[in-house]
């Protein structure tokens, strides 16, 4: 069995939703900062489950809000009729980690930050991080150590260090955020 669907090999981008009209469209739930790069035609998705890819982007359009997909399936043939891309439905497209363009120092993707250990300045174990959510600020989701989940803005002035390598980060929390 090859490796190279594996979770911890590749980051999920999208998710192909129901069809769009009969010509074989399917809608995505975008899932990447970047759908233009990572959904331009030509694109080639490893998917989850494995076996209904790899697909590449034949074309790609935005109706209402929606990014819409032609895709062709790994023996080259469109999907191009309703019921080909209703078979896709809740097939999570994927990118290789190894892929992904590096950042600069202050930047992460949310795969680096979930599984770290947060800590308070002092060392004292805060618990870890399970998600990164994407609200009107990010926000670290903290399974705390003892019990419950702590959610934490992702901001420089609460997170000052974040250490990949090591696999953890420091949270400074102002006074009264652990308590909510």
């Amino acid at each position: 069995m090859s490796t190279e669907n594996e979770p911890t090999d590749t980051v999920v981008v999208g998710r192909i939703g129901r069809p769009h009209g009969v010509r074989g469209l399917a809608t995505v739930e975008v899932r990447t900062d970047d759908p233009e790069g990572r959904f331009a035609p030509g694109a080639v998705l490893l998917t989850d489950p494995a076996d209904r890819g790899p697909l590449t982007v034949v074309d790609r359009r935005w109706h209402s809000g929606t990014l819409l997909l032609q895709l062709a399936g790994p023996d080259g043939g469109v999907y191009d009729v309703r019921e080909a891309v209703d078979e896709l439905r809740n097939t999570l497209l994927l990118v290789r980690v190894a892929d992904l363009p590096e950042l600069d120092d202050e930047s992460y993707y949310d795969h680096q930050l979930v599984g770290l250990a947060a800590r308070l300045p002092d060392g004292t174990a805060l618990g870890e991080v399970t998600a990164v959510r994407h609200e009107a600020q990010d926000l670290l989701v903290v399974r705390r150590a003892e019990g419950g989940d702590a959610l934490i803005p992702f901001v420089t002035a609460i997170v000052p260090t974040v250490d990949v390598a090591g696999g953890f980060l420091v949270v400074d929390p102002p006074e009264g955020l652990l308590d909510l």
